[in-house]
């Protein structure tokens, strides 16, 4: 499985990376940048997003983007609308997740910290089997 990490923190993203080739034997891929988020998801180099919602300073044309942003241009394209999307972030509290995964079109929410990579790997992994 090919699993898109989305994070503006490149410590964190590498770490996380690095514990889902590990546990789960996937290939995973880091960016912040919008443009490459939709090259790699349009040329067919990713099978799961996992998307932080803050992304301080991303842009796309022109305008500045969160996670939520991106996941809704991501499903809102043919191209990409069937790669299931995953929001990750600490900052939603248990009543906003529900507006947040309606307002993003995400497929699913993972809250940081993650403390229980396995459970990660399995949640990537349910995401890549329902993919259409």
């Amino acid at each position: 499985m090919k699993i898109l990490i989305v994070d503006d923190d490149k410590i964190l993203a590498e770490t996380t990376a690095t514990l889902i080739q590990c546990i789960g034997g996937h290939q995973a891929y880091i960016t912040d940048e919008p443009t490459e988020i939709f090259q790699q998801c349009v040329s067919g180099n990713v099978d799961v997003v996992m998307m932080d919602v803050n992304l301080p300073g991303a842009q796309w044309e022109g305008q500045l983007v969160s996670g939520a942003d991106l996941s809704r241009l991501l499903k809102n394209q043919p191209e990409t609308a069937s790669i299931p999307v995953m929001l990750v972030t600490a900052y939603a509290l248990v009543n906003e997740r529900k507006r947040l995964l309606e307002a993003s079109q995400a497929d699913t929410f993972y809250a940081k910290p993650i403390l229980d990579f396995e459970s990660l790997v399995a949640a990537l992994e349910q995401l890549a089997q329902g993919k259409t």
